[in-house]
């Protein structure tokens, strides 16, 4: 059973009103509770011989997007922070994007373009272990674009949910205020962590 994670914390949070992080925090509590019942369901269909149904096939696909929801949700939710500081541009993290985009600000302006691409879904900086390099990419609902094998270091949502109650149609005003928000720190584990 699944527990959504208590984000309050976030509250008075710069750049972000406390009506969209509070309706943001709830839409995640129904991933989550939707996981839970979708995993419920599985069960009792496996368990009732139901596994070549229609039933269970759509319940299956419906699953990862669901989990996807909870889990990128989660990511983003703890890479923000109240106590935002720059990436320290000699850490880790700042060197391997240097290799990889040429210096910090060339990733940004990548990341920050893949925000800004028409449609719902999500930016996340990826490091693919095997190849050693991180990847700015395109999430697509919460299932399509995620790279196998490849860990999300930093993720943005962009589903309007999370910016038009504050920022309407102004889609790179949300990008910025997320950058002036970044839990440089949270990322940097999970890049250390890879």
């Amino acid at each position: 059973m699944y527990k959504a994670i208590d984000y309050s914390h976030l509250i008075g949070l710069s750049g972000f009103s406390d009506i969209l992080l509070t309706n943001h925090f709830t839409l995640y509590q129904g991933y989550v509770k939707n996981v839970n019942a979708l995993s419920d369901l599985l069960d009792e269909l496996t368990a009732a011989g139901k596994n070549n149904t229609p039933e269970f096939a759509e319940t299956k696909r419906r699953f990862g997007w669901e989990f996807n929801g909870m889990r990128l949700h989660e990511l983003y939710f703890d890479n923000l922070t109240k106590d935002a500081k720059p990436l320290d541009l000699k850490s880790p993290l700042a060197l391997q994007l240097t290799k990889d985009f040429g210096d910090y600000l060339a990733w940004e302006k990548e990341f920050q373009a893949t925000g800004a691409l028409r449609g719902v879904g999500w930016a996340v900086l990826a490091y693919d272990p095997a190849g050693q390099r991180t990847f700015n990419i395109w999430v697509n609902e919460h299932d399509v674009g995620l790279l196998a094998g490849a860990k999300p270091l930093l993720v943005l949502d962009v589903f309007e949910h999370a910016y038009m109650l504050d920022f309407g149609l102004k889609r790179a005003e949300y990008i910025a205020a997320f950058f002036k928000a970044i839990d440089w720190t949270d990322a940097e584990k999970r890049f250390a962590a890879v």
